[in-house]
């Protein structure tokens, strides 16, 4: 038996990358009947500060660690298969094709610098590893139009703390 999960992920970011910044991340998993749950999460300043691209990598973190334990509450133990759509090339072409090179590479890019955004690449690497022993993780680029559910989560997390 195959059990799938499909999610749609975004990231958002109010001061991009300035102190004092707010971030939020937002999976939305799909359910059977066609509507979503949404999982919203501020994060906090961290270091470094936050931008919108980490709060992209960070959502793609909660739906992987979501994916497990929604697994973890099945009972059959079935073949996982994860879908995750994002608006965001960077995080998709990151988790698709590039994480391989940056590995290989010592966590250093094509022009020899070190990978931004290293330790939450790491993480999501490490999640999509563990549901690769129990399926498979997919990763899609969607157009923003295609993604307002995400989106509009991540702006309404964003109204609700500020």
């Amino acid at each position: 038996m195959v059990y799938i999960m499909e999610f749609k992920v975004d990231g958002a970011c109010r001061g991009n990358g300035q102190p004092g910044s707010t971030a939020v991340a937002v999976a939305c998993l799909f359910t059977r009947n066609g509507t979503y749950i949404p999982k919203a999460r501020h994060l906090p300043p961290d270091n470094p500060v936050p931008t919108n691209q980490r709060a992209e990598i960070r959502a793609i973190i909660i739906a992987l660690k979501w994916a497990l334990v929604r697994y973890s509450e099945l009972s059959m133990g079935p073949y996982m298969d994860v879908r995750i759509k994002s608006d965001s090339k960077y995080v998709v072409n990151s988790m698709t094709t590039w994480i391989y090179k940056w590995i290989d590479n010592g966590w250093y890019n094509a022009a020899g610098r070190p990978v931004v955004n290293t330790d939450l690449f790491q993480r999501a690497f490490a999640l999509q590893n563990k549901i690769s022993q129990i399926g498979k993780v997919t990763y899609a680029w969607i157009p923003r139009e295609e993604n307002l559910d995400a989106d509009i989560e991540c702006k309404e997390a964003l109204d609700r703390i500020q």
